[in-house]
Parts: structure tokens; sequence; C-alpha cells
């Protein structure tokens, strides 16, 4: 089996995500690796990185300051940090831009070698949908990627 060193959790906040999360701290525990977590700032504009809905006011957009960052970046801590117990070694990051773009990019500047996120995030639900990140991370990736789904959540063809 192989032996991971940087574990990179990406989170959207979705429902799948959230069990993604619980898959990359048991693997970052395991390995004694160290834990990546990371948030793209959600945006509808997929070419325009500096724009996001996240705190902004409902169906407004907003520039993506470093005080928004900075808030992300918080909200980020605030949501899985108490849940990291066991793992010794964490990175936090929130950044602007569009989310597989931003990941690979992080993936090739922190020596990556295992990605854990959710298979469908939020961004599946708007009608703007681009095409799921986690094909797009998988696809171009230099590292494994581990999609996460949700066991409640069936899927018909």
């Amino acid at each position: 089996m192989k032996g991971y060193k940087n574990i990179l959790f990406c989170t959207d906040f979705s429902e799948d995500a959230e069990i993604a999360f619980v898959h990359a701290v048991d693997l970052a525990e395991r390995y004694g690796a160290k834990l990546h977590v990371l948030h793209v700032l959600h945006s509808t504009l997929r070419y325009s990185p500096t724009e996001t809905t996240e705190h902004a006011p409902p169906g407004d957009v907003t520039y993506a300051s470093p005080e928004v960052v900075a808030k992300a970046l918080e909200d980020l801590k605030r949501r899985y940090r108490d849940r990291l117990t066991q793992v010794r070694d964490v990175a936090w990051v929130a950044k602007p831009g569009t989310a597989f773009v931003e990941i690979l990019r992080y993936v090739r500047e922190n020596a990556v070698d295992l990605i854990v996120m959710g298979s469908a995030g939020t961004s599946a639900k708007e009608p703007t949908h681009y095409g799921s990140t986690v094909e797009q991370v998988s696809r171009r990736a230099p590292c494994h990627v581990m999609a996460i789904k949700n066991p409640e959540r069936t899927y018909t063809l």
C-alpha cells in the first residue's frame, strides 16, 4: 500500500464534502500525513476568479477582497478545526478562483500525493453548471484522487 505525506481535502461545504472530510482525516491520521484543507470561494462566473457569491447579499456577487478571503478562511477553520484532534500538521487555505484550476495549482505547489473530495458538490445544482470539479481534477491531477460519494444518495441511469 502506498503511504501518503500530503493529503489535500477540498471542500465546498456540500454534504458529499462533509463525508469526504471524515475519510481525509482518517487517512491523514493513518499515514501521519499533513492535511491540507482547501476551500475555493464559490463563484458562478467561471472566468472571473476575483468575484464570489460568498459573503455577498443573496443573489449578488462581490469582489473577493483580502477581507472576504480572510473571512472565508476563518469560516473554514471554524467548521473543521475541532474535528482534527489527532491530525498534528494542518494547512488551512481559502482562495478565490475557478475551483479545479486552484486545486490543481495547489497540488503542484505543495507536493500533494492524494486529493480527497466529495463526488458531487454545490455547483451541480446551479443553472450555469459547467461540469464536475471532481471530473476536471481527476482528469488532470498528477496524483491519486479519491471522490467520496454520499451513500444515502441514489443515482439513476
